[in-house]
């Protein structure tokens, strides 16, 4: 065989072979995509059938299920007397992630302005490395950081108003998880608006205050909204840190110096329990993840609804 034959007949195998090779990348990554929608598709058919248990009941029904402001499925020992309401559950989630929304928002928002259009370099090297450590501490960590340091403070400087265990701390430490998350995605939200609308605004005579506020934040608003909507999401999932410091008792009430069970709570709550498999009470459990799943389902649609919106109006 000839040299250039010989050399044709070896590109041509390296050839092949690079090709062999990335079709079978390409194959895997296919596999990949499909086994994370498989997975996804099974846990939403498994809570969908298992909750089906709990309201083939007879001691449950759907509008007592939405409509009872009683949810007493592990304080009642008699079926007979226990009662399902999912208002309590929803109350006190709601009012964790208000606190939550009511610290992280404002607070991440102010230093996402200051990240990106007010601190220097040298700042910003150290400050958002800080922020992304804040993310990275364990929820556990946070949850003991409320019911020591959190819950005994607000107990002071209210003279006792707050139990133990209460929606107040549990929302501060949720608020303290989810702040890095509206910062960060915020930041690069408002670093990604084109230099050219700040320039444009500097020579109509705004200040740099006036240029992040009235141009840079609305550009970026699709940007901002989408990082609140993760957040509130985020907090609405939160499952430790309630755990640890809301409290056990589902009540129905705006108190934030009393307990808030979440929904998530609950499902620890649960876990624990010694409730036997086929019960109402192990049914529940997922009533109420599908419920929990909903809302997540939901946020997250409306997120993705109005940063279209939101980037339609400044593209």
């Amino acid at each position: 065989m000839s040299l250039p034959k010989a050399l044709q007949n070896r590109e041509f195998r390296s050839t092949h072979a690079g090709a062999f090779s990335e079709r079978l990348i390409v194959i895997s990554l296919a596999l990949c995509a499909l086994a994370t929608v498989l997975i996804t598709v099974g846990i939403i058919y498994m809570l969908i059938t298992e909750s089906t248990g709990f309201f083939r009941s007879e001691a449950v029904t759907m509008s007592g299920f939405l409509t009872d402001t009683e949810w007493t499925a592990l304080q009642s020992k008699e079926l007979e007397q226990a009662k399902f309401g999912i208002l309590p559950l929803l109350s006190g989630t709601f009012r964790v992630t208000l606190i939550a929304m009511l610290i992280a928002l404002p607070l991440g928002l102010v230093t996402a302005i200051y990240l990106s259009e007010f601190a220097s370099a040298r700042i910003r090297s150290w400050l958002k490395p800080t922020l992304e450590i804040i993310a990275g501490v364990p929820t556990v960590v946070l949850g003991y950081f409320a019911i020591l340091v959190i819950s005994p403070s607000l107990q002071m400087i209210s003279d006792g108003a707050f139990s133990t265990f209460n929606a107040t701390s549990a929302g501060i430490a949720v608020g303290i998880l989810c702040l890095p998350m509206v910062c960060s995605l915020s930041e690069d939200a408002m670093r990604a608006v084109p230099r050219s609308l700040r320039e444009g605004a500097y020579g109509l005579g705004c200040t740099p205050f006036e240029t992040s506020v009235k141009v840079v934040v609305p550009a970026a608003l699709s940007g901002i909204i989408s990082a609140f909507l993760l957040a509130f999401s985020r907090a609405v999932g939160e499952t430790m840190v309630v755990a640890l410091a809301a409290g056990t008792l589902p009540t129905m009430t705006l108190d934030p110096t009393q307990q808030a069970q979440t929904m998530t709570g609950f499902i620890v709550e649960m876990i624990k329990s010694e409730s036997e498999y086929g019960t109402v009470q192990y049914y529940s459990l997922y009533a109420v993840a599908v419920t929990l799943f909903l809302i997540t389902f939901l946020m997250t649609l409306c997120g993705q609804i109005i940063r279209r919106r939101f980037q339609e109006s400044y593209q």
